[in-house]
């Protein structure tokens, strides 16, 4: 059964990041975030902060359309903060560069999974697809030190949130060690 299941959620991933819509956007919408980021290319260091910002916008606007919707479930009750501070480290990167922050627009960007189960799930895909965005830039060698640091740990911390969503996929959002 759990062979089954895994087949289905990866199988579902493949579709969702391969698309090239991005998770959680529409179809029509002009691409935003990560799902504007094409693997191979390379970027310019605003750019790059750009399509950072902006995913680091649309995971928090998600996260609270899937809690108003469905609830205050973990871990997106704790994610959704942590990606408002996601933003807080990327702001003055605008700033050092001089260059103009994007205006938050994620709202008009995100659709409401649905289900739960629906929303963990594109969860995974979501943080998946905005690792890979950081590991991408982070290939630039030529990246200054100060959006080096901020990138490594925002790519960290995507990381722990899609363990998080992953055990939200099995049935076990809390971590506990017990399903519910």
């Amino acid at each position: 059964m759990k062979k089954w299941r895994n087949g289905i959620v990866g199988g579902t991933l493949a579709v969702l990041l391969f698309s090239g819509t991005g998770v959680m956007a529409s179809e029509d919408e002009e691409l935003y975030g990560a799902a504007a980021v094409s693997e191979g290319e390379t970027y310019t260091i605003e750019e790059m902060l750009v399509y950072a910002i902006q995913d680091e916008y649309m995971a928090e606007a998600s996260y609270l359309a899937i809690m108003d919707a469905y609830g205050t479930v973990k871990p997106f009750t704790n994610i959704a903060k942590a990606e408002g501070t996601h933003i807080s480290l990327l702001l003055p990167l605008f700033e050092t560069y001089g260059l103009e922050v994007p205006e938050n627009e994620a709202v008009e960007h995100i659709e409401l999974p649905a289900s739960l189960v629906e929303s963990f799930e594109e969860g995974v895909a979501g943080e998946i697809k905005n690792i890979a965005i950081y590991e991408q830039f982070l290939q630039n060698e030529e990246l200054p030190d100060d959006v080096r640091s901020v990138f490594e740990r925002l790519m960290a911390a995507s990381e722990n949130h899609l363990a998080a969503f992953e055990r939200g996929v099995t049935g076990n959002p809390d971590g506990a060690g017990r399903k519910k």
